[in-house]
């Protein structure tokens, strides 16, 4: 009995975080990405405008 109530209390959700509104996973990766080309496309901006 005291293994199972251990078991059972190692997979619940901490109160603190219970009470936040977690993003799905699929979108924080959709985010970097887009994050990342921005920063980039920003930051080689004469570099892409060469091409023009």
């Amino acid at each position: 009995m005291d293994e199972q109530n251990k078991k059972e209390q190692s997979n619940k959700t901490p109160s603190k975080m219970a009470r936040l509104a977690w993003p799905k996973a699929k979108y924080g990766l959709v985010l970097a990405i887009l994050i990342i080309i921005v920063v980039n496309i920003i930051y080689y901006k004469d570099f892409f405008l060469s091409f023009f």
